[in-house]
């Protein structure tokens, strides 16, 4: 009888799922909600702690450092929440081994962070963004409407052509020697690459042409430019680097927490009421 009873609830066990998707997606939409509301918050410190003073608030480089700390803190917190709810809600099962039981647990909040992680980049993708930008957003409400749309290469030919003469350019074809400076930047420096001998030599012609500089002078100028550009463009590339460095630190800590969480979730679910005191089951 007692043999039965073992294999009827083996089979029952065989013919259940593995999965319990409702409470994985539980779990997953809590620390989605969760992580809306925490990059919210960061958002918020990061206002108040930026200014468009000099020697005012934080420095780039600390504001960089603590937004990538804030965002593994953000990953860790959502993480572990939704892991812990995906395994405390998930239905108990009675014979299995607790080794199992320990690994299902497992799964399943690792499977919370993996949804919440594709939720929150799918369908949460634009709020988050919005929110994770707000620093800058509040920096740049006080400039013109009409800068907010300016090309970024237009700023380095502004320099090219700039004159100590507050008299309006002469007429002719300055717009149309703008314009060829403008594509010839933008198909060059704006494209990652450097400016060819010739081109270079063109441009301080025409440099020296608008802004009456000689031609030595006006070489000295493209280049200063040109490395000017070079080297916005280099800052940029190492902070979208340390971008990426950040986000994947913020991903693998997510899933250690939220498997972690579940662990817990798992024993407290299984554990055993001692009056008002939940004893955890042990591993």
């Amino acid at each position: 009888m007692q043999s039965d009873l073992n294999t009827t609830t083996a089979y029952a066990l065989d013919s259940q799922s593995g999965v319990s998707w409702a409470a994985i997606a539980a779990g997953a939409v809590a620390a989605a909600a969760l992580t809306l509301v925490l990059v919210a918050f960061g958002a918020g410190l990061g206002l108040s702690a930026v200014s468009p003073w000099s020697d005012t608030g934080v420095s780039a480089a600390t504001f960089k450092t603590g937004t990538g700390i804030y965002l593994v803190i953000v990953a860790v917190m959502s993480s572990a929440v939704g892991g812990y709810l995906a395994a405390r809600l998930r239905t108990r099962l009675v014979g299995m081994h607790t080794n199992e039981v320990f690994f299902r647990d497992t799964a399943h909040g690792f499977l919370a962070w993996a949804f919440a992680t594709v939720l929150s980049a799918s369908v949460l993708g634009a709020a988050i963004a919005h929110l994770a930008n707000g620093a800058a957003g509040g920096l740049a409400a006080a400039a013109p409407q009409a800068a907010r749309a300016v090309n970024p290469q237009e700023i380095y030919v502004d320099k090219l052509f700039r004159t100590d003469n507050a008299a309006p350019a002469p007429a002719g074809n300055a717009n149309n020697s703008r314009a060829e400076v403008l594509r010839l930047w933008a198909a060059s420096i704006g494209a990652g690459q450097d400016l060819t001998p010739d081109d270079r030599t063109y441009l301080a012609h025409v440099v020296a042409a608008r802004t009456g500089l000689s031609q030595a002078d006006a070489e000295r100028r493209v280049d200063a430019v040109v490395a000017e550009a070079k080297a916005a463009a280099d800052q940029a590339r190492r902070g979208a680097i340390k971008l990426s460095f950040w986000v994947t630190a913020a991903l693998l800590f997510g899933a250690f927490a939220a498997s972690l969480a579940a662990i817990e979730g798992g024993q407290l679910r299984d554990g055993t009421w001692n009056d008002r005191v939940l004893v955890p089951r042990t591993l």
